[in-house]
């Protein structure tokens, strides 16, 4: 438990104190037989994030995931082109055509990481094409997620593996089948892939993938079946977003429009942020406001932390894992 310890020791106040007082509220809420949901926007996957929310999911200590399109898609891009990424650790200093030659290099950034056009997403395209189409001559529909569970099982990307394959949190969700929300998936890359192969009638029917609705639907489904007075369900949110918004809302969702009685609040929340708390900014709500949407309650943990996920949820995470 070396970094657990060393976090206790001088993680004492502001920010750092509440990194461990969300990391233990998150360990209290699993032992006392609770669920917990991760939602990740931002580029979470692109900053290797797999590393060690692999190891949650192989622990059990996370039940459900929301993500972004591009999470979803970029856990798979690193997973099946690692070696041809390339790190640039001036990209402050990038001049517009500093970006140009990246562009004309196929070469796209996120921030200091540029994702290799022709090894990640045209090496997954010519993979996931086929499964696509053979639902879609079939006339059956499936989530992104499940496509993408579909192949990572059947072992076709397995030749292209570049890193150790316990590292890829797709991978050990497809294992576990473990229930994965995509709100606004089409705003992704291989999204707009997909809205261009029907374009191009490669696809014929647009809804052999299923969407947000359906997402909604499903996440309303599984959270009836799952959340008891007993048992609540944590939410832990990673960023802001509709990965955030989305999910969050099936609680009001299920109490104001279905009249469902018995179906709890949220047990527990969390939130990594480094927006400004401000009017407006719905980012940078304070966890109290989410009381007044019925989404959580008086006596339920909140915690907020602001600064960068990518140094303060591997931190959270080691602490629940007893590193």
């Amino acid at each position: 438990m070396e970094v657990s310890n060393f976090l206790k020791k001088h993680f004492k106040h502001f920010n750092a104190a509440s990194l461990i007082d969300a990391a233990e509220g998150y360990k209290k809420h699993l032992a006392d037989g609770n669920k917990m949901m991760i939602t990740l926007a931002g580029a979470m996957s692109t900053a290797e994030l797999g590393i060690i929310l692999a190891e949650m999911i192989r622990q059990d200590k996370v039940q459900a995931i929301t993500c972004t399109g591009a999470n979803l898609e970029e856990d798979i891009f690193n997973l099946v082109a690692h070696d041809f990424y390339e790190r640039i650790p001036h990209y402050r200093d990038l001049t517009p055509q500093d970006e140009q030659d990246l562009l004309e290099r196929h070469m796209n950034r996120v921030t200091d990481t540029c994702i290799p056009e022709m090894e990640a997403m045209r090496r997954l395209e010519n993979t996931v094409l086929k499964f696509w189409e053979k639902a879609d001559q079939e006339g059956k529909s499936y989530f992104p997620h499940e496509f993408f569970y579909q192949i990572l099982l059947s072992g076709e990307l397995e030749q292209y593996y570049q890193i150790d394959p316990k590292n890829s949190w797709m991978l050990e969700a497809a294992k576990k089948n473990l229930p994965i929300i995509c709100p606004g998936w089409e705003d992704s890359t291989l999204g707009n892939i997909y809205a261009g192969h029907v374009i191009s009638g490669d696809i014929k029917n647009v809804h052999t993938m299923k969407t947000g609705i359906q997402y909604m639907i499903e996440l309303a489904d599984w959270y009836t079946k799952t959340a008891k007075e007993e048992s609540t369900i944590g939410f832990f949110q990673i960023g802001g977003g509709i990965a955030g918004d989305f999910p969050i809302c099936v609680v009001p969702m299920l109490h104001q429009d279905l009249q469902r009685t018995g179906v709890p609040l949220w047990g527990y929340f969390c939130q990594i942020s480094d927006s400004t708390t401000s009017y407006g900014s719905y980012s940078g709500a304070v966890p109290n406001e989410k009381i007044t949407w019925g989404k959580l309650g008086i006596d339920t943990p909140k915690y907020v932390i602001e600064s960068d996920a990518t140094i303060v949820a591997p931190l959270i995470f080691a602490m629940v894992l007893d590193m």
